[in-house]
């Protein structure tokens, strides 16, 4: 046997790999949800229950483990992400996206926070960011496609109007600077993108 892969042993070693790399960033996120914002790799073997070792076996740095936090939040989104229909009218659009927006935004909170105290020294939080950003112009330019075709030379104006309305930036300024609860900063966010869309003339 000796210099043949077993795929079993390999598809075994493979699993239980994956399985802890999960429980890293799993421990990750959690201590981070407790309020934990910064914490370190001894804190989150310590409740991954691996050595530090393991740890930085399965990621490198603290850069790497960022990119598949990230990567979960991410997919946790996805998963309570719901389409909303294009054939509403705009009213109705600006309702169910600003409610969605809320409960995202709301998911993502504790990393959000998180990632605001070491963005600026950390790349792969500012790639992190830039990939929300996208999703979020993406979901702008499907969803108000007929308002912005409107829009004419002012168009890409109010794509970056309506993001910046909707990211965590202004959702904090509402929730943690101002003080709002939950739906009265998801109705500021509903007038402000429903005002930013009422500019725009009708043929």
């Amino acid at each position: 046997m000796d210099g043949v892969t077993v795929p079993g042993r390999v598809d075994g070693r493979t699993a239980r790999a994956e399985r802890t790399r999960a429980a890293i960033v799993e421990a990750h996120l959690a201590l981070i949800s407790e309020g934990d914002l910064r914490p370190t790799g001894d804190r989150i073997a310590e409740r991954a229950g691996i050595s530090l070792r393991t740890l930085w076996t399965n990621f490198k740095d603290m850069e790497t483990l960022f990119e598949a936090s990230g990567a979960e939040v991410l997919r946790q989104q996805d998963a309570v992400h719901r389409p909303i229909s294009t054939g509403l009218p705009l009213a109705k659009r600006v309702d169910a996206y600003c409610r969605q927006r809320a409960r995202l935004l709301q998911l993502i909170a504790p990393s959000a926070r998180a990632a605001q105290m070491r963005e600026p020294v950390s790349d792969q939080l500012h790639r992190n960011r830039l990939t929300h950003i996208a999703r979020v112009r993406d979901e702008v330019e499907e969803l108000f496609a007929a308002e912005l075709a409107q829009a004419g030379w002012g168009r890409e104006q109010l794509v970056n109007a309506l993001v910046a309305a909707s990211m965590w930036p202004a959702w904090s300024m509402l929730r943690d600077g101002l003080g709002l609860g939950v739906d009265q900063a998801r109705a500021v966010m509903a007038r402000t993108v429903g005002a930013l869309l009422a500019e725009v003339p009708v043929d």
